[in-house]
């Protein structure tokens, strides 16, 4: 999971000015990293696959690649990285597409992106890349994050989901389980943290970005909260105010989050854990390999679960992970989504999860006996993203969480109460969506 993106609003200005801005904020985003397309031989089409940093080693995927090329011989495929960041990636998509750009070919997408660039014509329809009999081999949630209209606009290509890490040696150490619920974890986190100085208790993402709005709807979802129910806007619901009053109770009043957890992203909460320093973490599956390895402090020492929830709800991890589209006014559609049916495949995915550790979005990988023998804590995570939760799925999304991200941090940092932040986000939701 990466920081979270902005919208901003160019149809306020006038053409001129639009195309003024585009130009500028292209040249200083790319700052010549696009390159130009080379020319294919006879009889052999280039496609352009655009995607952000990989985790690990970029030649990985490369030799994936070349494996569809020489399957494909009438295709060439250049992949070409985005910045690191998905705010600059969201910037370049939304600056390109505007202009209907031809330029490239396959997109990487964010969870979050496809309803708004489905709803503004930037996506070609892949419906028929899905049979309707091999859709239930995809997990529920990617599959909802990619469907706008009845109509499937990406195919999910790698899933994440929120877990719990715990310190595994610690709990057996003083014969305790892992917690069900969020006031068994804060009961356990005291009990162990008085008696190993040192040791913070619970450290999660509460930095005003998008991650804060993942971990936030895990404890509304896991309340039975939400933000959006059959369109209307229920953000400010007692469930939520509960959840979130909670959130702010375990920097406050319970004592076992830091309070450096208010500016706190992924990388620095794996480091914190990864160092022997917390008992609970909240993470993506991704920090798992990384505790596993021979110089890690925790290798061996570590344990995964669920989320908790509140006494009586199940619990609930948000839907993370990338999706694979094609771009509308791509010259060469049919090329591109030969690409995406290869990297989408049982195929790709098992390699990618064999080499880069990306989590397959195939259900029946989780069975999968090379990847059990490699990864065991793989078939683990199979209950987890069957029920893992995508963010609001709306078009105007991107619009929704800047809202969310600035009431949700307030709240956590004590300049609003949970019932003013959630109070005004509603308000501001609901003008949102009723001006659309």
């Amino acid at each position: 999971m990466r920081e979270g993106t902005r919208t901003y609003a160019w149809s306020a200005a006038p053409g001129w000015m639009v195309s003024a801005l585009l130009l500028l904020v292209l040249l200083s985003l790319l700052g010549g990293c696009v390159s130009k397309k080379e020319p294919a031989g006879d009889g052999v089409t280039t496609i352009v696959f655009k995607h952000g940093k990989i985790a690990g080693d970029p030649a990985l995927l490369r030799r994936l690649i070349e494996t569809f090329e020489a399957r494909n011989p009438d295709i060439r495929v250049k992949d070409e990285t985005l910045p690191a960041s998905t705010d600059e990636q969201h910037q370049f998509y939304v600056i390109n597409l505007e202009g209907k750009s031809r330029d490239f070919d396959v997109l990487s997408m964010d969870v979050i992106w496809v309803p708004e660039f489905a709803k503004t014509g930037w996506l070609r329809d892949l419906s028929h890349l899905l049979p309707e009999g091999e859709r239930d081999e995809f997990f529920p949630g990617p599959m909802q994050a990619v469907t706008y209209r009845g109509a499937l606009y990406a195919v999910p290509w790698y899933i994440d989901a929120g877990l719990l890490y715990y310190r595994k040696d610690l709990l057996d150490k003083y014969g305790l389980k892992p917690p069900q619920t969020w006031q068994e974890l804060v009961k356990t986190a005291r009990y162990v943290t008085e008696k190993e100085p040192g040791l913070y208790g619970f450290i999660w993402q509460g930095k005003q970005y998008e991650g804060l709005v993942c971990n936030v709807l895990e404890y509304f979802w896991s309340n039975g909260g939400d933000v959006l129910k059959n369109g209307k806007v229920v953000i400010n619901s007692p469930e939520n105010v509960e959840a979130l009053r909670f959130m702010t109770d375990l920097i406050g009043r319970y004592g076992v989050t830091p309070r450096l957890v208010v500016t706190a992203i992924e990388e620095p909460t794996r480091h914190i854990f990864g160092s022997g320093r917390a008992l609970f973490m909240r993470n993506w599956p991704y920090a798992w390999n990384i505790f596993q390895r021979e110089d890690s402090p925790v290798r061996g020492k570590v344990g995964v679960s669920r989320l908790p929830s509140f006494p009586g709800k199940p619990s609930a991890s948000t839907l993370g992970g990338w999706q694979l589209g094609v771009n509308r006014y791509s010259r060469n559609p049919e090329a591109a989504e030969r690409f995406v049916r290869f990297l989408t495949s049982a195929e790709a995915q098992k390699t990618l999860a064999l080499t880069i550790g990306y989590k397959p979005t195939r259900r029946s990988l989780y069975r999968d006996p090379d990847l059990i023998a490699q990864q065991p804590f793989i078939a683990s995570l199979h209950d987890v993203f069957m029920t893992a939760r995508p963010r609001p799925v709306t078009p105007y999304y991107m619009l929704m969480t800047q809202v969310m991200q600035s009431e949700f941090s307030a709240a956590l940092s004590g300049t609003k109460s949970p019932e003013d932040a959630l109070k005004s986000a509603q308000e501001q939701i609901e003008q949102m969506l009723g001006a659309e």
